[in-house]
């Protein structure tokens, strides 16, 4: 866990408010189903969710007519229609599974990890609000590893070949250097400790946000990244995306840096549609990994993972 700052040095703020929370339907939101524009009605902003890809079995593509992607990367261009299919390893007959048709607006930018029933038990102790910490700590650590993966699966690789011990020339793949994580204070740092897990020597800054008490809104305090942040790949961690207006401050400091949001992928457990769609309406380029999308999140998730509920 990440010590505790200095006086930090003054950031410039930014006050822009986003609409306010929406009310959707209080069903879960699920690869298929679309996310409801906040102004009413059916527009080019609705889009459906975006699975990862390399998760489906080919009898489940074919039944349900999915078409296969290659793995996504910052340094890969899209070709064809292959930027806007998806994957879903589920059984036949799941209803919820429609067509792949993916608005160019957010669809391709948010990405959620296939559900399985290992994801949805950890979801649920997480919401469980008589869980024990212990048990709410171990299941977050895992979601949070979870996630992390499939985030630095999203980063850019190279070719490479190595010698095995028996002499033998192996091609393998190695990633291209020049990443560095991102968390935002407080939560955040709960997801800092996964991405050292996987990555012993990357550089992590931190971005400290709060709410304005006089204006409620979210507020720049405390800013410390890599010197050389603009010339990496950002991944921005944030485990609840409720309105959105964190990451939206939290994206505008980093650009302030030099960062493009071509570059930055945002790590985050839970998100609401309106949080999801506010930060993408903002910076269409950005992509989100989550595990879940629904109009409630758990925003207990700080306070109980740092035992301060």
């Amino acid at each position: 866990m990440a010590t505790e700052l200095q006086h930090p040095d003054p950031m410039p703020c930014h006050n822009q408010q986003v609409n306010a929370a929406s009310t959707p339907s209080p069903e879960l939101l699920r690869p298929g189903d679309l996310l409801p524009d906040q102004t009413g009605g059916n527009s080019a902003a609705e889009t459906k969710l975006t699975l990862l890809t390399g998760h489906a079995h080919s009898s489940v593509a074919a039944e349900w007519g999915f078409q296969k992607c290659g793995p996504a990367s910052l340094n890969s261009e899209s070709t064809g229609d292959t930027a806007n299919c998806c994957n879903y390893d589920a059984p036949a007959g799941d209803s919820f599974l429609g067509d792949c048709e993916l608005s160019p607006q957010i669809g391709s930018q948010l990405k959620l990890l296939p559900m399985n029933d290992q994801i949805r038990e950890l979801q649920t102790i997480i919401r469980d609000k008589t869980a024990s910490r212990g048990d709410f700590m171990f299941s977050a650590d895992r979601l949070i590893r979870l996630v992390v993966e499939e985030g630095l699966n999203q980063l850019p690789y190279k070719e490479c070949m190595v010698t095995t011990p028996t002499g033998y020339k192996y091609e393998g793949v190695k990633f291209e250097k020049g990443n560095c994580g991102v968390s935002i204070m407080r939560s955040g740092e709960a997801m800092e400790q996964g991405l050292r897990d996987c990555c012993r020597s990357i550089r992590i800054g931190k971005i400290l946000i709060q709410s304005d008490e006089e204006t409620q809104r979210a507020k720049v305090y405390y800013a410390k990244f890599p010197p050389d942040i603009y010339r990496r790949k950002v991944l921005l961690m944030y485990p609840i995306l409720s309105t959105g207006n964190t990451v939206i401050e939290a994206v505008k400091v980093l650009i302030e840096h030099g960062v493009q949001p071509s570059v930055i992928i945002l790590l985050s457990l839970f998100s609401t549609p309106h949080g999801a769609k506010s930060i993408i309406q903002e910076f269409p380029e950005i992509t989100i990994l989550t595990t879940e999308v629904h109009p409630v999140a758990p925003t207990h998730f700080g306070q109980k993972y740092f035992g301060t509920d």
